[in-house]
Order: structure tokens, then sequence, then C-alpha cells
């Protein structure tokens, strides 16, 4: 399972994102204490060897520097970069002018004259409606300046009526990014990923390692205690650990039968749903090289089938 067709079959990538929340943020991920801009760089070029060239970005991450990182890497290379970058529908940004401005600067930052996919990152408008919103996305379509729209955090139903408001103009709408994982599979039972398979939309699953709970770092007996805000994470304490030790044991398991890492087992798991691209964070090109190892492999129904049963508490 090498490569993967989607946004409306005209974006081909392998199935595999590196996620750049990291790339800038100090307050979440510590950016410029333990890691710093030498480190993304070379993660960012550590992906390139790895023949992965999607990275999905934001406004906020950093507040512009996570944008303004790629978009200083990406002069370095002649490699056709796919960067998926979201608009912010803020409190003060209500009219269609808010989109063409945010979408400016993202430019600006990352140095381009077009985005391969540009996302809303929330649903709730504040005073924007959605047909405001989605009206002034297509017609950055039709202006060229993205090729392709997508959304994020969205219901199903969400989902429907934005697809309904991209259409009227010709426009499909091309992905849903939303948290899922092993740990994390509530779009299974909300509707999500029915509606998005049924609208040819591809989900987008952020946080696919569960903020790093499926690497097997941590356990209830291991005094490993993560960095930044996750500290305080109850996901992290001493019961709620126990309680993933099944997943992260069958996860070993089947890692030990082909030569792979817990964290890969859980990315090819997501893989394996077959209209899931995973969005793996990275800092490092040690991290972006332990994602990579999710790729060029695939489980078989078997294991999918056992992963799923331990993961049930999760839906």
């Amino acid at each position: 399972m090498e490569t993967n067709l989607f946004i409306q079959n005209t974006l081909k990538v392998k199935p595999l994102c590196i996620g750049t929340w990291a790339w800038g943020d100090k307050l979440f991920w510590n950016y410029g204490s333990d890691y710093g801009a030498k480190e993304v760089e070379a993660a960012f070029n550590a992906a390139l060897d790895a023949g992965i060239t999607f990275f999905d970005t934001a406004e906020v991450y950093g507040l512009g520097l996570s944008e303004e990182l790629l978009g200083k890497f990406m002069q370095s290379t002649e490699e056709d970069i796919r960067i998926a970058t979201k608009f912010g529908p803020l409190p003060w940004r209500f009219t269609g002018q808010s989109v063409v401005d945010a979408l400016d600067n993202s430019l600006k930052r990352l140095k381009l004259e077009n985005i391969s996919l540009y996302q809303v990152h929330w649903p709730f408008a504040f005073f924007m409606s959605q047909k405001t919103l989605m009206d002034a996305l297509a017609q950055e379509v039709k202006r060229g300046r993205i090729k392709a729209v997508g959304v994020s955090n969205y219901s199903a139903v969400q989902m429907r009526e934005a697809r309904g408001l991209l259409a009227a103009h010709g426009v499909p709408l091309a992905v849903n990014q939303v948290r899922y994982s092993l740990l994390s599979r509530q779009i299974e039972t909300s509707g999500i990923l029915d509606t998005a398979k049924e609208l040819n939309v591809t989900i987008l699953a952020y946080s696919p390692l569960a903020q790093g709970l499926l690497t097997g770092k941590y356990s209830s007996d291991k005094n490993i205690t993560p960095d930044g805000a996750r500290k305080i994470d109850p996901r992290f304490n001493r019961d709620a650990l126990l309680k993933i030790e099944p997943v992260i044991s069958l996860l070993r398991s089947i890692g030990d039968k082909y030569g792979r890492t817990p964290a890969q087992v859980a990315l090819n798991w997501l893989i394996a749903q077959g209209n899931v691209i995973p969005i793996a964070g990275a800092k490092t090109a040690i991290q972006v090289k332990q994602n990579a190892g999710a790729l060029g492999w695939s489980l078989s129904e078997d294991e999918v089938s056992q992963l799923e049963l331990v993961s049930r508490p999760w839906l």
C-alpha cells in the first residue's frame, strides 16, 4: 500500500502525512527548548528521503512560524511538496474577505502561489455563516490559489452541509481532518467515517498515536512523564495507562512478527481502513524515520480485526 489517490483523484501521495504542529509551538511542544529549527529542518529532509512529500500545518501553529519554517525549507528542494494548511474562523472574521486575507498571509509565509489543500480548522464560525465561508473558499479554487478544499473537526452533518455548499460551485469537498486512532475511534460510531466514504471524502487522521500513548513509551510500570501540556493529560495517569496495556501488548506482538514498532503497527492499522491518511507529528529526523516505517507493508485482515476488537473500549 505505497500510494493513495485522494483529493478527488487530483493529488497522489503516500498514505502518510507529516504533521508540523510542533514546528514553532512553544506552549504545547516546548519548541526552542530541547529542539528548534535545526531539528525540524532535519525532520523535513528525512521525510523527503523517505518519499513523503505531504505536510500538514496551520496558520495558528506557532502563530505562523510553522508555515514560515516550511516555506523556508521548501526553497532548498525541487521536490513537488504538497502542503495542507488551515483557516481559523475566529470571532472577528465574519466576511468572505477574511478568507482572502488569511490565505494571502499563509501563501506569503509558505512562499507559495497556491496551496494543495486549504482546510477550515473547526466548524464553529461564530459570526460567519458556513455559506459565506464555503462560497469564499470556492472562489479561491476558481482563482487557482487553492487546489482543494477540506474541513477539520466537522461532524457527519456539518461535513454533508459543507459538501453541498461547495457543490453549488462545482467544487468537491476533499477531506475532513479529525482525531482518529486505536484509542480514539469515535468517528466510527458518530457516522463521520461512513459519511466520508459515502461522499468520497478522505479522512486525515490527526493524533494517530494518541499523543504518544501508542508508541509504547509510556506504561504504568515506567516512571516516564510526557513533556509540555501532556503532563496534566489524564490519559497519562497510572490507571489510564493500565487500561491501554492490552492494546500496547497486541501492538508489540504484531510488531515483533514484522520487525516493526507499536507505533508503526498503529499507523498501519489506520492506513488499512482504506479511506484514511494518518498525520504523524514529528520534531526530529529520527521520529520521521520511525513514522515512515508504517509504509511498505500491510497488516493481515486477521490482525486488523484483532486490533479492532481490543480497541473497542475506545469506540
